[in-house]
């Protein structure tokens, strides 16, 4: 069943367990009826085989029915460490959503169900994981285990990311992952969630970035903004007020006045953001909050960032 469908029961955001398995069994379902059968529901106790590595566990009976080669995973083997980032600044906050709006149509929200969607196929691959969250300060930092309790903790933390704020908090993502970085000791993947809005400090910001690959990490960047408004500038030109809703900070003018230079500037930003992720070797996800939150996320998994 689509999430879509199901706004009555997931708009109120204790369901958060219960709409990662939904999604996550709706993704695995859809996986037996496309050509990407690696991701049916054996994914847990199979990985693909790489060329090169000793045939003993191939399962043949697997391959005659998918035509694709996997070898078969034990128990006891832990093939990933995820570390998930999640910036909780209160531009992340934004938009404010209108009563009914599921929650993950704002930037955190959607950081917040990504998160336990991926927590949720790590856990059925036996993987562990762990989480820091950042605003103006370090907030919470949990080192990745794999036991239940773990992941009921980390999912606990989530929710309570979805709270409204109430004090207005700035960005000091440089800060923070510079110190992530040298948490990290053991090779892992890295998935961050942030939207990027550090202002005059590009280098020192994809200086940052540059460190989370340290220790041959592989890094995820999910690039999260509204995109009709923080992109395309998307507001009629009746005067407004502008509030910059990390300092409080004001403006008063007419949108149409500034929209061609903003957008210019913004577009130019992004581009440069994407390119130094690719340069670094670094997977850029760029996300509108406002579209299909399956098909972003089945997108980037059937490329096999997640399992490759």
């Amino acid at each position: 069943m689509k999430i879509e469908d199901q706004k009555e029961i997931i708009s109120g955001f204790k369901h958060l367990e219960l709409l990662a398995n939904q999604v996550v069994e709706g993704f695995i379902s859809g996986m037996h009826k496309s050509p990407f059968h690696g991701f049916s529901a054996e994914f847990a106790e199979h990985k693909v085989y790489n060329q090169g590595e000793s045939t003993k566990y191939i399962d043949w009976k697997l391959f005659a029915k998918t035509d694709r080669l996997y070898t078969k995973r034990y128990e006891e083997e832990t093939n990933l460490r995820c570390h998930l980032i999640i910036d909780n600044s209160s531009s992340m906050h934004y938009p404010k959503l209108k009563e009914g709006e599921p929650f993950y149509e704002s930037k955190i929200g959607f950081s917040v169900l990504a998160s336990a969607v991926l927590m949720n196929l790590l856990k059925k691959q036996r993987d562990a994981v762990g989480l820091s969250v950042y605003s103006d300060t370090y907030e919470y930092y949990a080192p990745e285990k794999g036991s239940d309790r773990h992941h009921r903790m980390v999912l606990n933390k989530l929710e309570d990311l979805l709270e409204n704020q109430k004090v207005p908090k700035p960005t000091e993502t440089v800060t923070f992952l510079h110190q992530i970085a040298e948490k990290l000791h053991r090779r892992s993947m890295i998935v961050l969630f942030t939207d990027m809005f550090q202002a005059g400090e590009e280098t020192a910001l994809f200086n940052a970035l540059q460190h989370l690959k340290h220790d041959k990490h592989k890094v995820v960047l999910f690039h999260v903004i509204d995109e009709k408004r923080e992109l395309n500038f998307d507001f009629d030109n009746a005067p407004r007020k502008f509030i910059d809703v990390e300092t409080g900070e004001s403006v008063n003018l007419f949108a149409e006045n500034i929209k061609e230079t903003y957008e210019k500037n913004v577009e130019s930003y992004f581009k440069k953001v994407a390119m130094t992720c690719a340069q670094n070797k670094i997977k850029y996800v760029p996300v509108n909050v406002g579209a299909n939150f399956e098909k972003i996320l089945t997108t980037y998994l059937v490329e096999k960032q997640m399992f490759g």
